[in-house]
């Protein structure tokens, strides 16, 4: 049985996965998580890759009110995947694997999801405006 703080990495991995398929940073998760899940073996992250290219895929394919609940199974699909992996390895390489997995996390945080935008305006009069777009956007008026 993992403790919390690993199944607490093994979520932010599956989510890590989710949050890059289809952004700058896909290629680097992508390489990386297939590093990590295949430990070395060169056949196993060949299919890691397969199986992380089908995962952006699947991603990419949903529409509508589909796409939380399509992003949140592929969460949960790659959260067990790592869960299985951290559960097998020795103490050792699991803090090993735990260092790398968090690496590859955070370069998936680095896409730039969450960014915010931050306006000054200074004296401005607003008639008829729009705000296009999503996200966080912080206005400051003076």
């Amino acid at each position: 049985m993992l403790v919390e703080a690993l199944l607490a990495v093994a979520a932010a991995g599956g989510g890590a996965i989710v949050r890059a398929a289809g952004t700058d940073a896909w290629n680097g998760v992508r390489s990386g998580m297939a590093r990590v899940l295949s430990r070395g073996e060169q056949a196993r992250e060949q299919g890691e890759l397969e199986r992380l290219d089908r995962t952006q895929a699947v991603l990419d394919a949903a529409t509508g009110s589909e796409i939380e609940q399509v992003q949140a199974a592929q969460a949960a699909v790659w959260q067990s995947r790592l869960e299985m992996l951290l559960e097998e390895l020795p103490e050792a390489q699991r803090q090993q694997v735990v260092a790398e997995l968090q690496a590859v996390i955070e370069q998936a945080s680095a896409t730039g999801e969450g960014q915010s935008v931050h306006n000054d305006f200074s004296g401005s009069t607003f008639e008829k405006s729009a705000v296009q777009g999503s996200g966080t956007q912080h206005n400051t008026f003076s």
